[in-house]
């Protein structure tokens, strides 16, 4: 059977309409801006500050990298598409930003499982956390998430590659995996259950680690005086959030139906990949106590330098 296969695709993107483009460039450099200065700020205060040299700030300094990286993956290409009147992406640079998304979202679920392992500890077993989370386990455990994460998602679509034929529009601002493999030109059948298999392993299971993890810790705050009960719950408070934005719409975009991709449903459950990195700084900004102490020191410190 005689076929084309693609090797440029036309990402559809938001809008024709150049009024609007503009409007959205300018509204995702600003969110693209924020995101980088939120996320590098948070990462210069871990490191300099030494009272956050604890495992709760180091797994927070890498979920910062993680959201940089996906943010940077996704945004500078978007700004330039909406200038641009031919949106073309090449196939191999199509496949690397969709690896890089699946590569740091699958780190990310676990990174997110991992902190939430660390609140349980730090929590329910405080004699066993100078031992179960000394800095040489936190190093590994991390190297770990980066190592599961290729094998789960990275390997299995190097192993199984696709051809995509024309036409090679893209209903998407983004390659993502979903949006792509509808320019599939064979059946996937096969394609699509690992894919499912490993969307399970990697989302549904640490979500329902986390809400486990959150079931001890609340049962043990109840048991507890009000005063140890409201700090305890202070320092889940952040990553509670965090864990409610990215799984709830992962969730959504993954486990929903597919049919979804037929329209622009799936476009814009995939503005999380840019909301989130904005926001994860700013929720522990606010929310922690101990980051805006830090906070401030670094703009008394910068003040006085000036």
């Amino acid at each position: 059977m005689n076929r084309t296969l693609a090797t440029e695709f036309i990402l559809l993107g938001f809008s024709r309409d150049l009024t609007v483009n503009i409007f959205l460039f300018l509204l995702f450099l600003v969110i693209y801006l924020v995101t980088v200065i939120g996320n590098v700020l948070i990462m210069s205060l871990i490191v300099t500050t030494a009272n956050l040299h604890i495992p709760m700030y180091f797994f927070l300094c890498i979920l910062s990298l993680v959201d940089l990286c996906v943010s940077t993956s996704i945004v500078p290409r978007l700004l330039a598409d909406l200038l641009s009147s031919h949106k073309l992406i090449s196939l191999g640079a199509c496949f690397t930003q969709l690896y890089i998304l699946l590569l740091m979202s699958g780190t990310e679920s676990l990174l997110l499982m991992l902190m939430a392992y660390d609140r349980y500890i730090a929590i329910c077993r405080p004699l066993h956390y100078p031992v179960l989370m000394r800095r040489s386990i936190c190093y590994c455990l991390t190297g770990l998430l980066w190592i599961i994460s290729f094998m789960v998602f990275i390997l299995p679509a190097l192993l199984m590659p696709i051809d995509l034929c024309y036409p090679n529009h893209i209903n998407h601002f983004m390659c993502e995996v979903l949006a792509v493999m509808q320019l599939a030109c064979d059946i996937i059948y096969l394609n699509e259950l690992v894919m499912f298999v490993t969307t399970f392993i990697a989302l549904f299971l640490p979500f329902v680690f986390i809400i486990v993890s959150y079931a001890c810790i609340v049962s043990l705050a109840l048991k507890i005086h009000s005063t140890g009960r409201s700090k305890a719950f202070s320092t889940c408070t952040s990553h509670i959030i965090v864990v409610i934005l990215f799984y709830g719409t992962a969730i959504i975009v993954y486990f929903g139906a597919s049919s979804q991709y037929s329209t622009n449903q799936g476009k814009y459950f995939s503005l999380s990949f840019i909301i989130c990195p904005l926001l994860n700084p700013l929720i522990y900004s606010l929310n922690n106590k101990e980051v805006k102490n830090a906070n401030r020191k670094l703009i008394l410190r910068f003040t006085i330098t000036q």
